[in-house]
């Protein structure tokens, strides 16, 4: 097992983006565009639903402005956006939707884009694949006359859709099809699966029309292609609905002119929409803004990225820390993703315990080059960029627990706090909304600076450092060690958090426009009431409004001043910060699931419940409705192990189970995204258990015996091995060998200004002082020529060799399905598939996959 990790190549997916907006809603033709209807938008992989946004209020153009991200945890074909109307009374009605296939993605990463929507057919609605066996024979009739026989084999299917939420009954009809004929066949029907084997073969025979032949001449007979493109094979798949009607489950169609005599023709095709996907035009539906980012990782073994893992690993120690190799990735980066490139560094240093050297290294270079005071850590630089993705890796607990509460308030009860009298409605009245927002903003205010006991570890030791750094600096200046930290947690950590909460998980939506508002007005006053710029300075002159200007004077400004500094002296000084030994308890994860009753030994619709399920740092729990009492209790300690549960156990997609001592609990999620993140984070929180198991079984025991392995005894030991846990703080859940292959993708997708910047290495150390060159070489910061070019030699050797071992290793996969494609080719970025070059069909829209 250990050799097999060694050498196995993790294919990782990830969606992120923002649902923006949309605009004119509705058919054209109709008597109005939804005027009269709220709205919401949903996410689907193929046919599964896996993001929903909030409903929105009655507009024709609704503004969404919600940003998703998750971990994609199995293969998919098509990335699907629906609008839906929402009806108080009837089932919710599709607008339209955008479909983009996975192989068309790259084309839209990172930038917002317009879609027109697209009418929903449920006969267009298709996803999974076909695996068909194909061949064209010559027989000898009794007659002594000669005709062709086409052998089709459906060998079986994957990734069919559910329906109705459970795997579908389905069956799969053959026809050959032409001019003046079309012969049907139809498999048996398979119960409960959305991956039927069928392994059954059809036979077709019709005449040989265009001339004679001996059977001695078998070998060389060839069918005219004039007759022959006259024939195709279409395969449907359905839904058998019992009573009900059969549901169209996708269709493809393979011409019989791509086949020979005595050749074996075997594929996986994917399914398609009816009629090979043919439309008539539209009704304009409406458009939809969206922002769609896809990143496929192809993450080699561990071993392949031990050279430029321990190259950033050596940055902090480099001197000057411009030539290291960390920051030689933000320079060469800096102009195609800003400072993108360096969120990995930050997690791959924070794992290994090496961040806090290197923030203080570059902290210290950005101050050497600022020049007055009042300006100190304001722009978007390297330091200030490498902080703020520490703070929001480590500080999420932080958050959690300080603002989330006050927050939670805020969403609930809603008070109008509007104060600026060109935005007041009909019937407001100023003097109430302008209390209603100071005693929100006080309660915020409270929250922070009563929370340094909450501030984390790390983030202490930074701001500590940053505050030796300043008065170093700035020795003349006794409030600089003060701005320098309120810069950081003030203006980029609390302030930006209350200003947009669903960003950082604190809320599942993004804010209606009236509580948006009235959460700027509170981020306004928190960043003023936080800065630091000069003790002597008037705050109330950093206010642009007069509304904002008098309503600050509402606030005693020495007192907050006094709260302040304490606050920036508790999370920022030498002194060990006070601790009760009890650790904070914060929520980690919470949804709707649909649970299993423990213990029961049968299989029945009615042992599944819908349950509220919870899990802390220190419990999960799960309850009859949300906000409700504990049904049940389970410390995190408890748990042995949390793994997949095969569906062919209880007949159900997105099960995973939670092993215990006991019984082990079996949770139904939402959808394949959520079983993953389920598993993850419950796996994270118990990884260091005590006695958790190496073995588990894949299915449930019911019936007098475990479903996986037909072991009767229900407390034998486990018959697959536990899948291994990464030790990582359950706050941070960094995956090294991942961090690195995106260090590597960075930098392979820059090297032609990897080869500027050690041309200006080489440039300055031969013309250094001459102030052309200077000027030429500009972009980047090398303070030592020599260290950085020795720095950027290696750096190439260790990419050419990580390069070398994704072609050895990128050669091919072999997931059943998929296009093989040579890895190097994949390297963070969307995959664009196309058919092999074998022998093989080869549809207009390319959609076969192909067996080698």
């Amino acid at each position: 097992m250990a050799e097999e990790e060694d050498t196995k190549i993790r294919i990782l997916q990830s969606l992120r983006g923002k649902i923006c907006e949309a605009k004119n809603l509705g058919p054209s033709s109709g008597p109005n565009r939804l005027r009269d209807l709220c709205t919401f938008c949903t996410i689907s992989l193929d046919q599964e639903e896996v993001y929903r946004t909030k409903v929105y209020e009655k507009s024709v153009s609704p503004f969404y402005g919600e940003d998703f991200y998750f971990e994609i945890p199995r293969p998919f074909q098509c990335l699907s956006f629906y609008v839906y109307a929402k009806s108080m009374f009837q089932k919710d009605q599709p607008v339209g939707k955008v479909a983009i296939r996975k192989d068309d993605l790259y084309k839209y990463s990172g930038k917002e884009n317009w879609f027109h929507l697209q009418p929903v057919d449920p006969h267009s609605e298709v996803q999974g694949k076909v695996h068909l066996e194909m061949k064209l024979n010559e027989l000898i009739t009794e007659t002594g006359t000669i005709c062709q026989q086409l052998v089709v084999q459906i060998i079986a299917c994957q990734g069919l859709p559910l329906i109705s939420g459970q795997n579908c009954d389905p069956y799969a009809t053959v026809t050959l099809v032409g001019p003046a004929r079309s012969d049907q066949k139809k498999t048996k029907v398979k119960k409960k699966t959305s991956d039927p084997q069928f392994e059954e073969t059809f036979h077709f025979e019709f005449p040989q029309v265009t001339r004679t032949s001996s059977y001695k001449a078998r070998s060389h007979f060839q069918v005219e292609e004039e007759d022959i493109e006259k024939l195709e094979i279409k395969v449907e798949l359905w839904n058998n609905g019992n009573l009900a009607q059969d549901v169209f489950l996708g269709e493809t169609r393979v011409s019989v002119k791509i086949l020979r005599n005595d050749h074996v023709h075997r594929a996986w095709y994917l399914l398609q929409a009816k009629g090979n996907g043919t439309k008539s035009k539209p009704d304009d539906l409406g458009s939809l803004r969206l922002n769609v980012t896809y990143t496929e990782d192809n993450v080699l073994p561990s071993a392949c990225y031990n050279a430029l893992r321990n190259l950033m690993l050596k940055s902090p120690d480099v001197k000057p820390i411009s030539a290291s190799a960390a920051h030689v990735l933000g320079d060469v980066c800096r102009e195609s993703v800003g400072y993108e490139a360096l969120l990995p560094v930050v997690r791959l240093l924070l794992h290994h315990n090496r961040l806090l050297t290197f923030l203080t290294a570059v902290a210290a270079l950005e101050l050497e080059n600022t020049q007055e005071a009042n300006t100190i850590f304001r722009g978007n630089s390297l330091a200030t960029r490498c902080i703020d993705d520490m703070m929001k890796i480590v500080g999420r607990s932080y958050l959690t627990v300080t603002l989330k509460p006050v927050l939670n308030e805020i969403f609930e009860s809603n008070k109008t706090c509007e104060i600026d009298p060109i935005k007041l409605k009909e019937g407001d009245n100023v003097e109430v909304n302008k209390e209603n927002l100071q005693g929100y903003v006080q309660k915020v205010f409270t929250s922070i600076t009563q929370s340094s006991s909450s501030c984390p570890p790390l983030m202490c030791d930074v701001f500590r450092s940053l505050r030796q750094l300043a008065s170093k600096r700035f020795p003349a200046d006794p409030h600089v060690q003060y701005s320098a930290v309120s810069s950081f947690v003030f203006l980029r950590f609390f302030a930006v958090t209350v200003l947009s909460p669903h960003t950082f998980q604190l809320r599942s939506h993004h804010p209606d426009p009236e509580i948006s508002r009235t959460l700027t007005l509170i981020s306004k006053t928190i960043q003023s009431l936080g800065s630091w710029g000069s003790l002597s300075k008037n705050k109330l002159s950093s206010f642009k409004e007069t509304y904002m200007y008098d309503f600050f004077k509402l606030f005693q400004e020495d007192e907050c001043i006094e709260k302040v500094k304490k606050f920036l002296d508790e999370i920022s000084s030498n002194v060990s910060k006070e601790s009760s030994g009890v650790e904070d308890l914060f929520v980690l994860k919470e949804g709707e699931v649909h649970k299993r009753a423990q213990g029961r030994k049968r299989i029945g619709k009615k042992n599944f419940k819908k349950r509220w399920l919870r899990v802390t740092n220190q419990e999960l729990s799960y309850h009859k409705q949300k906000g409700k009492e504990a049904l049940c209790i389970i410390p995190v300690k408890n748990i042995l192990g949390v793994e997949k549960l095969d569906e062919s156990a209880f007949n159900r997609k997105n099960m995973f189970q939670v092993i215990l001592s006991d019984k082990p609990l079996y949770v139904q999620a939402g959808n394949c995204v959520e079983t993953n993140s389920w598993i993850e984070v419950l796996s994270q929180v118990s990884r260091c258990n005590p006695g958790r198991l190496s073995a588990f079984h894949l299915s449930a025991y019911v019936s007098g015996s475990w479903f996986c392995c037909k072991e009767a005894n229900e407390n034998a030991p486990g018959c697959k091995p536990c899948t291994a846990t990464v030790l990582a703080n359950i706050q941070l859940d960094i995956d090294c060998d991942r961090e690195t292959e995106r260090i590597f993708s960075f930098f392979s997708s820059n090297l032609s200004r990897l080869q500027k910047m050690e041309d200006a290495c080489a440039g300055m150390s031969v013309y250094l002082g001459q102030q052309k060159e200077q000027e030429e070489y500009s972009a980047f910061t090398i303070q030592d020529p020599k260290e950085t070019f020795r720095t950027i030699t290696e750096l190439r050797s260790v990419l050419e060799d990580l390069q070398a071992h994704h072609d050895l290793k990128g050669a091919l996969t072999d997931e059943p399905g998929t296009m093989r494609i040579l890895l190097w080719e994949r390297l963070h970025k969307t995959v664009a598939a196309g058919p092999s070059d074998t022998d093989t069909a080869t549809p207009a829209d390319g959609d076969v996959l192909v067996d080698m």
